[in-house]
């Protein structure tokens, strides 16, 4: 089941949102690449599903155009939009099979000879052999897998997915990241993701857009967004990060730039650092060494002195330390359980250290994008 030829990227050309003096989305400038996986990730209440809605024609822009390739969208109702939406209630009709579920947009389309269509999309999903079922006889895994058979068997040009899997279980969630990603590929419809989960973003997606507060803070691949955030508030909502108050002391040699810790010498990359004197030093939990306080150091490596351990918690895959640095400050190292070595023990006396590559500096809130932010736009 091939995408439809010629779909063209989705762009958003300076569309904003406005519900009276409330801006939930503000001057959002993106362009969705045909054919691609692409998320948009943030808190609740971030905006992202005011996008999504505008895309899908739920809710009208205050301001900007929305073009599919190079058709305008931004004024047709939503049914003469070649988008179609999955939603995280799935909507299916309960007194319909599994097969005329499907095959519903079809028949409200006039298409006459749906058997083949509903029958090639509920393959896609493997789910086949259920075709007779009614929605209650189903899981809610094979539910969401109707709801997204019932999308795609209208050939869209994008799919939107508002939180699909948000209903699901840990288990099944992380497998249906899996299976929502081979569809994808498979069928090559553009997919737009709203999700406030981290892992459903970097496991599914090609290109990650991070918003906040209606606008864009960031937008890359998983990998890049990760390694090399440019905010605190990416930095802390895509995973964890230690962020240390540092004062730039001096540019070192081959590009480095060298920032003073409470006393402490700490490099970073050039290209990594803002600018400005006062920076956040950031470092993710999975780079840090954890040392006994009497254990050498490599050469070249940032090294924090002086630390203790407060906490250790076990979790299976690793170990997660929190330690506390001279400064009263505590920062959270994660040891992967190897089987090599012992563990520390609280009131255990340590020393960090990590590659300066994977160090970068930040300016603003080191609180932003803590899970305990309210962000103040639409969701």
């Amino acid at each position: 089941m091939a995408a439809p030829e010629q779909a063209g990227d989705l762009r958003l050309d300076s569309v904003s949102k406005r519900f009276g003096d409330f801006v939930a989305v503000d001057d959002l400038r993106l362009v969705v690449p045909q054919g691609s996986f692409f998320a948009l990730l943030g808190p609740s209440g971030c905006g992202k599903t005011t996008t999504l809605r505008m895309v899908a024609g739920l809710e009208e822009p205050t301001a900007g155009r929305i073009h599919l390739g190079d058709l305008d969208i931004t004024d047709r109702k939503p049914y003469q939009r070649p988008v179609n939406t999955v939603f995280q209630s799935y909507a299916l009709f309960p007194h319909l099979d599994v097969h005329e579920n499907v095959a519903f947009g079809l028949r409200r389309r006039g298409v006459r000879d749906v058997r083949e269509q509903v029958g090639q999309a509920l393959d896609l999903v493997q789910l086949g052999h259920l075709a007779r079922r009614k929605p209650a006889q189903l899981s809610g895994g094979q539910q969401q897998r109707i709801a997204l058979a019932r999308a795609i068997v209208n050939r869209p040009r994008v799919l939107l997915l508002d939180e699909p899997l948000g209903a699901l279980d840990l288990k099944l969630r992380r497998q249906m990241q899996i299976e929502l990603k081979r569809i994808q590929t498979e069928v090559g419809i553009t997919f737009v993701h709203v999700t406030h989960d981290q892992e459903e973003a970097m496991t599914m997606a090609d290109t990650v857009a991070v918003m906040n507060a209606g606008r864009i803070e960031q937008l890359g691949s998983p990998a890049d967004l990760y390694e090399a955030p440019r905010t605190t508030f990416v930095a802390n909502f895509l995973g964890q990060s230690n962020l240390v108050a540092a004062r730039r002391y001096e540019s070192g040699s081959a590009g480095l730039v060298v920032a003073d810790c409470y006393g402490q010498k700490v490099a970073v990359h050039a290209d990594r650092c803002v600018g400005g004197d006062e920076i956040l030093v950031g470092i993710r939990p999975e780079k840090v060494h954890l040392l006994p306080a009497s254990h050498p150091t490599s050469p070249g490596d940032n090294v924090l002195t002086g630390g203790v351990v407060v906490d250790a918690s076990f979790t299976g895959v690793s170990t997660q330390y929190l330690v506390r640095l001279p400064w009263s400050q505590e920062l959270t190292v994660f040891v992967q359980n190897l089987g090599a070595g012992g563990r520390f023990a609280p009131g255990d006396q340590v020393t960090l250290a990590w590659d300066p590559a994977h160090t970068f500096g930040l300016a603003g809130d080191a609180a932003a994008g803590v899970e305990s932010d309210v962000v103040t736009a639409g969701s």
